[in-house]
């Protein structure tokens, strides 16, 4: 679905033609300082939301391959340890936040489990049907092309492995509503660019998320896009939302 037909105003970082780029660049650029930023802007909360991810799959896949979509710094791959995989594949286009990243792992002792690579998410360098779940923290927002990011997961998931996706979405109960917007225009912006020192991500973060689906028009594009029995789970009031479901 377009922004256009959904009636939201696309994002400065957002023209579909180039997305890719500018989101890998403003990444590369705030790599050094993003695990601040994450712990700081979400008061720590964003770890409590990443377990709740893999509660999920734990609850619903036992995966031994599990694939981590737009990886970053890896904290979703690592928090997936805890499942004692065979391996998890971590994949981005910011080099810089996947040297974070390595860095972490090396310092846990986990590289032998954990594998950080460069990779598109809308054109996976891997085999159909090799994992059994694909994950994303605050990733499908980026993708310059959701519907094609999705169907490549599709792709590389056994049938009946599970997606399990993180993302923003917006609150719709007040006071929570008014709170949250007064903080992710104002607030946000301000604490991101002085910890950062880039002008542009943190006024991206919170224009994108307004501009992205989320709720019903969320599963209804990861339907469109081969999964089934596709869930939503609100977390802090709506602030962010895990979408489940199976590959077809």
């Amino acid at each position: 679905m377009s922004d256009a037909s959904s009636g939201k105003a696309r994002p400065p970082i957002g023209e579909v033609q180039g997305k890719k780029e500018q989101v890998g660049q403003m990444f590369d650029r705030i790599a050094p300082r993003y695990d601040l930023l994450n712990r700081v802007l979400s008061a720590g909360i964003d770890r409590r939301w990443r377990k709740k991810v893999i509660q999920i799959l734990d609850q619903h896949a036992h995966p031994r391959r599990i694939l981590d979509v737009a990886t970053g710094t890896a904290d979703l791959a690592i928090e997936a340890l805890s499942l004692k995989p065979e391996s998890i594949v971590g994949v981005d286009i910011a080099e810089e936040m996947l040297s974070v990243g390595r860095q972490k792992v090396e310092r846990l002792g986990a590289s032998s489990v954990i594998t950080l690579m460069f990779g598109d998410a809308e054109n996976l360098p891997f085999e159909d049907d090799e994992f059994d779940a694909a994950t994303v923290a605050f990733g499908v927002r980026n993708f310059e092309n959701l519907s094609k990011g999705l169907l490549e997961m599709s792709r590389v998931l056994k049938p009946g492995g599970v997606l399990a996706i993180l993302e923003f979405s917006q609150p719709r109960v007040f006071p929570i509503k008014q709170v949250y917007s007064v903080y992710s225009r104002h607030v946000l912006p301000r604490v991101g660019r002085a910890v950062s020192r880039d002008e542009g991500a943190y006024t991206y973060l919170p224009e994108s998320v307004a501009a992205f689906p989320d709720g019903e028009e969320m599963i209804g594009i990861v339907e469109e896009s081969r999964f089934t029995m596709v869930r939503a789970r609100r977390l802090t009031f709506g602030i962010v939302t895990i979408y489940y479901g199976r590959a077809v």
